[in-house]
């Protein structure tokens, strides 16, 4: 059952939270035009059948809150590290492309886990392909930590019981 209410109700209030914000203009009628049109879109996109777990994966939060924490910690060290051999020439850089499977159940986590590894400073995703991700490391060690699979395995965490 795709398109079920609470997909459909957390569709809508996230649309209506995000056009307030950018909105910035509270008159009622606005208001009410900012609710007549998040209506539509929701109406629209329960038709077009895309109001479903991967359209709109509220089932994810609880991992993607736990696994924001570690990411962001992950980011600043590569940052700190990238920076370091940007200001000492003499640290070495030896770019390369390494292959790593990915263990993530879905093409949404697979995504993911390429876009972890593409924020991620030092580290770039190539190309995806069922279960594999090629990765342009800067360094050897950049490279470690992403065949480490810490990554993939939090990456698949998010996922949880699909």
């Amino acid at each position: 059952m795709p398109n079920t209410p609470r997909r459909t109700l957390s569709l809508f209030i996230l649309l209506f939270l995000s056009w307030l914000l950018l909105s910035g203009i509270y008159t009622g009628l606005l208001l009410g035009l900012g609710v007549l049109s998040c209506l539509v879109v929701v109406a629209v996109c329960r038709r077009m059948k895309i109001v479903d777990p991967e359209g709109h994966p509220i089932h994810l939060i609880p991992g993607l809150l736990r696994y924001a924490p570690w990411f962001l910690w992950a980011v600043i060290k590569s940052n700190i590290d990238v920076v370091r051999r940007i200001l000492h020439p003499r640290l070495p850089i030896e770019p390369r492309v390494i292959r790593v499977e990915s263990s993530q159940k879905t093409h949404l986590g697979q995504v993911i886990y390429a876009n972890s590894i593409t924020l991620t400073p030092g580290t770039v995703t190539v190309e995806t392909d069922e279960g594999t991700i090629d990765v342009h490391a800067l360094t050897r060690e950049s490279a470690e930590d992403v065949r480490s699979g810490v990554m993939d395995r939090r990456v698949t965490d998010i996922e949880g019981e699909s």
